[in-house]
């Protein structure tokens, strides 16, 4: 018989935490369909066409390798990933009941990106090196079907925990390296899958040795104690926020406005700006 308290929104509780807090990761293949995955990518495209055009919209993350943070109803999808239930019962059995969306954008990795750096998102908090509890996760969802030579994304399980505490708070020492490289699993995601993972497990995009771009939709969702919203401005209409549903609105940590204002791109990662060659990343690559 099955037992309901180990079951959110029709999915097993103790899976997604074992996930994450093991490996630092989890997926479900197929959560959307491709034409839902080629509209978003059409509203993707355009939001990066305009932000090349503003200064400062899109952030270098390397060479040929941008972020860009969006207004979420400039993407036609934006409630049907927020209300997914498969996103909602991760961040339920993650976060608690009270998480906040703070966070809404996409990585473009053009041809010629590099490899990046060994590296996780931002500094571990103390509720997880201390507390050794996840208080923020990224969800990505890619646009295209990845294959091995576009840069597909490396994660090196279980390193949410690394205490990295004497050097630099986001980059491993280079000696690390080879621990990384040793546990690295590629992710080649298709079109209609989702991904969910903690931000602070050592990861790093790949050279993208190909012709084409791969453009990934990223979710960042806080734990109430979670601190992230301050690298964001995450705005909304007041038209669009009256459309809402309400359990879409309480989860949202956003700006109500009357008029859009252009997102002032506050995550700027110093170390990420050079890219690496592949000699020197502690392994195959």
């Amino acid at each position: 018989m099955n037992d309901d308290r180990n079951d959110n929104r029709g999915y097993d509780v103790a899976a997604i935490m074992g996930a994450l807090y093991g490996d630092g990761f989890t997926a479900l293949k197929g959560a959307f369909s491709r034409e839902w995955v080629q509209r978003l990518r059409e509203d993707i495209d355009t939001l990066f066409a305009e932000a090349q055009r503003q200064p400062g919209g899109a952030l270098p993350r390397g060479p040929n390798r941008f972020y860009v943070e969006i207004h979420p109803e400039r993407l036609r999808g934006f409630t049907d990933i927020v209300t997914h239930p498969w996103v909602m019962a991760v961040c339920e059995s993650i976060l608690g009941p009270d998480y906040k969306v703070v966070e809404a954008g996409f990585d473009v990795p053009g041809p010629g990106a590099l490899h990046q750096p060994w590296h996780r998102d931002f500094a571990t908090p103390e509720a997880t090196l201390v507390g050794r509890r996840l208080n923020s996760l990224a969800f990505n969802i890619t646009t295209v079907d990845v294959t091995e030579d576009m840069g597909p994304f490396e994660i090196a399980p279980g390193t949410q925990w690394d205490d990295l505490a004497g050097g630099h708070h986001m980059f491993p020492a280079q000696e690390l390296w080879p621990r990384y490289a040793a546990r690295a699993q590629r992710k080649l995601a298709q079109m209609g899958d989702i991904s969910a993972r903690s931000a602070l497990t050592i990861h790093r995009g790949t050279a993208n040795r190909s012709d084409k771009s791969r453009p990934v939709f990223v979710l960042g969702v806080d734990a109430p104690d979670g601190t992230n919203a301050d690298k964001h401005d995450l705005q909304v209409t007041r038209g669009y926020w009256d459309s809402l549903p309400e359990d879409v609105r309480r989860h949202l940590a956003c700006r109500v406005v009357d008029r859009l204002e252009p997102i002032v791109q506050e995550h700027a990662i110093e170390g990420l700006l050079k890219g690496v060659d592949e000699p020197t990343m502690g392994g195959p690559g």
